[in-house]
């Protein structure tokens, strides 16, 4: 049961990657500004005139109307009279971005309860790994630090939110959502009780781990060029054609990275077939890589073709897991050789 709650919590955790990817390919991450509710409601608006001030209209502590271009929320529940009263709303103080579009709003919304339902799916995966307590402690222990790394996580959102998008956190957010997918994996892995069938081998093995190290830098890279994608989406609009007439330095050193990637991951792909160790895994992340390559490619000579954006990022988070576990699977293959 409680390995069923692990690969739970792993497909919900990828499903809020995949959310994640779609907010930032429509734009939508300031589609709820306020946070954890959106607009001040458990359920969004739908549009524009829910989110205005009306005379005799219930109001409830903490809802937000837009008024001239501000966000101004409820102090206390009140009825409203003819003329509107300020002394019962104060301003939004996190940010001033007062915009609301009804797709945006619901496609940040749906990230959200994503995320809500991992973090559940996570508690309840915590909560079984109580039974595991007296077979391995670490289980139980990891199990509680990827709630904490949930609660994190979540709160990171919550700062994206209020920086409005700010660089860093969004790219601070997208490492730690990998870091719970490794977790993830790791307690999976430890609740294993399958022998291995992998042999191992040890200069294969540090460059299993090394490939892991380098996607995840250029994941990290992938986030800066997209954000100064978005910075040339503010400035020129949705001219396609024109979003990378003039990369940053960061394009061209994740474009070269791509390089390093493959050929390493294609030497470990031929070593495995070479010396016959078993990592079958290895003909998926051949194939992701391909595909990442490919969507690259689209992204950069055919213009951003519809979903190529978060097919990129999607497939690298699902790269990175692929190629975590085989790290994993290495380390079996050597604990059982030492027992043997």
């Amino acid at each position: 049961m409680f390995r069923k709650t692990v690969k739970l919590s792993l497909i919900l955790v990828y499903l809020v990657i995949i959310a994640g990817a779609v907010v930032r390919m429509t734009g939508s991450g300031m589609g709820c500004p306020d946070w954890p509710k959106c607009f001040g409601h458990f359920i969004p608006p739908t549009e524009r005139a829910q989110l205005e001030w009306h005379p005799n209209q219930n109001f409830h502590k903490g809802q937000v109307i837009i008024v001239n271009e501000t966000l101004q929320v409820a102090i206390e529940e009140f009825t409203s009279g003819k003329k509107f009263n300020k002394t019962h709303w104060q301003l939004y103080a996190k940010h001033d971005y007062a915009v609301f579009n009804a797709t945006h709003t619901w496609v940040e919304y749906i990230n959200r309860l994503f995320g809500a339902l991992a973090g559940l799916a996570v508690l309840i995966m915590a909560i079984f790994s109580f039974w595991k307590w007296k077979k391995n402690k670490k289980i139980t222990l990891l199990s509680w630090l990827s709630v904490f790394l949930m609660g994190f996580q979540a709160w990171l959102g919550a700062t994206v939110v209020y920086s409005v998008l700010a660089p860093v956190r969004i790219t601070l957010h997208m490492v730690v959502a990998l870091l719970i997918v490794a977790l993830l994996l790791y307690i999976l892995h430890l609740a294993s009780q399958k022998s291995s069938t992998k042999k191992y081998q040890s200069f294969f093995s540090k460059l299993l781990f090394f490939s892991v190290i380098v996607t995840l830098i250029q994941v990290i890279l992938g986030t800066e060029v997209r954000q100064f994608i978005d910075e040339q989406i503010k400035s020129i609009g949705y001219q396609k054609e024109l979003w990378l007439q003039n990369p940053e330095i960061q394009f061209y050193i994740h474009r070269s990275f791509s390089i390093l990637v493959f050929a390493l991951n294609a030497f470990l792909w031929q070593k495995n077939r070479q010396l016959h160790l078993g990592y079958r895994l290895l003909n998926w992340v051949m194939l992701f890589i391909i595909l990442e390559i490919l969507t690259g490619i689209l992204m950069n000579y055919v213009d951003f073709p519809f979903a190529s954006q978060a097919m990129h990022l999607v497939l690298a988070s699902l790269l990175f897991g692929i190629q975590f576990y085989l790290v994993l699977q290495s380390r079996k293959a050597k604990i059982q050789l030492k027992k043997s």
